[in-house]
């Protein structure tokens, strides 16, 4: 019972101090600054890709034919 005791007692110390709380933040805020920057060359760079498979999936969808797309 004692270790469980010193084990709770030593999580909820370390949980309450805030060194590297800023080192971390800026680590999160710089990946989400990284992960915009790339979703935005991404997108870019591949808009007629992504449009030309949406106009695929929208032609492929035919709720009044029960025929499969010509592609498949």
């Amino acid at each position: 019972m004692q270790i469980a005791t010193y084990v709770v007692t030593w999580i909820q110390s370390h949980m309450h101090r805030e060194e590297g709380q800023d080192l971390l933040e800026y680590g999160l805020f710089g990946g989400l600054i990284a992960a915009a920057i790339v979703a935005a060359l991404v997108s870019g760079v591949m808009e007629t890709a992504i449009n030309s498979l949406a106009s695929g999936v929208g032609d492929c969808i035919d709720f009044d034919s029960l025929t499969p797309c010509a592609g498949i």
